[in-house]
């Protein structure tokens, strides 16, 4: 997903410009067989791991993808999909059928906190809350528009990379508490993580998430089955159901190779 390469400092100026767009028809034909063979790996999955599969959600991270392919993946009966770009969400979601599910998974700025929520009056969730600030300007937002209360979650930095944004484990609670108690127009939901590159670590970054959502329920009193964990992707996505991730972030797995723009030598 996003949130990796550039140190963070570098990432926040330039996080919600969104790559052009390309079109594939090549891969039109294929997402939808793609997505059915997904489906078929969380069931298996979620079935190691004694659990029904209608307890793990499928996020379709549909990022720089055109919306005609997104659209041959609703086609095929999906209706959870994940944009990691506000621009890019606010040119999609118009174009494709009201009854999309939409979570926004990628870094979101202050500044974009009311173009999301006013163009996407839809919106199912923020996966990717990851301070106080962001938390206070969604939830005066979301109060402003006058819109049921947003569903979201706390993103949490497992790996420690400087790359990567989100809530040190060690914050996780103060943040989730600020959301739970001091954010009436926020509702949470559970943690998320993005495991490091080296897939080999991210067991170790799962198990974190999972002792931080240990940590969050005690602190609020609530059943852990009442905190979703947001965690695993194309790569990692069976590891991470295994572990008890309830909701996986899957993109190239379904809809092929990001389509970046090529850069040209100077």
């Amino acid at each position: 997903m996003n949130n990796s390469g550039a140190a963070k400092g570098e990432k926040a100026a330039a996080s919600d410009q969104p790559p052009p767009m390309a079109g594939s028809s090549a891969m039109e034909g294929v997402a939808g067989a793609a997505l059915r063979s997904i489906i078929q790996r969380v069931s298996q999955a979620a079935e190691r791991s004694g659990r029904s599969p209608d307890q793990v959600k499928i996020v379709a991270a549909s990022k720089t993808k055109p919306v005609a392919v997104i659209r041959q993946v609703y086609d095929a009966g999906h209706r959870f999909f994940g944009e990691n770009y506000v621009q890019e969400l606010l040119e999609k979601a118009p174009q494709l059928p009201d009854d999309i599910e939409w979570h926004f998974i990628g870094n979101l700025q202050s500044n974009k906190v009311k173009p999301l929520l006013t163009g996407v009056p839809k919106l199912a969730m923020v996966e990717t809350v990851d301070d106080e600030k962001i938390a206070n300007h969604l939830d005066r937002m979301v109060a402003s528009i006058q819109r049921k209360p947003l569903k979201v979650l706390v993103q949490v930095n497992t790996s420690g990379e400087t790359s990567k944004f989100g809530v040190e484990p060690r914050g996780c609670v103060e943040l989730v508490k600020h959301v739970s108690l001091n954010c009436p127009n926020l509702e949470f939901c559970g943690l998320m993580t993005i495991g490091m590159l080296d897939y080999t670590s991210t067991p170790e970054n799962f198990k974190t998430l999972i002792n931080c959502r240990s940590e969050v329920c005690r602190a609020l009193g609530i059943a852990e089955e009442q905190c979703e964990l947001s965690m695993g992707m194309s790569a990692d996505f069976e590891q991470a159901i295994e572990m008890g991730s309830t909701i996986v972030r899957v993109g190239s797995s379904i809809f092929g190779p990001r389509e970046y723009p090529i850069k040209l030598p100077a």
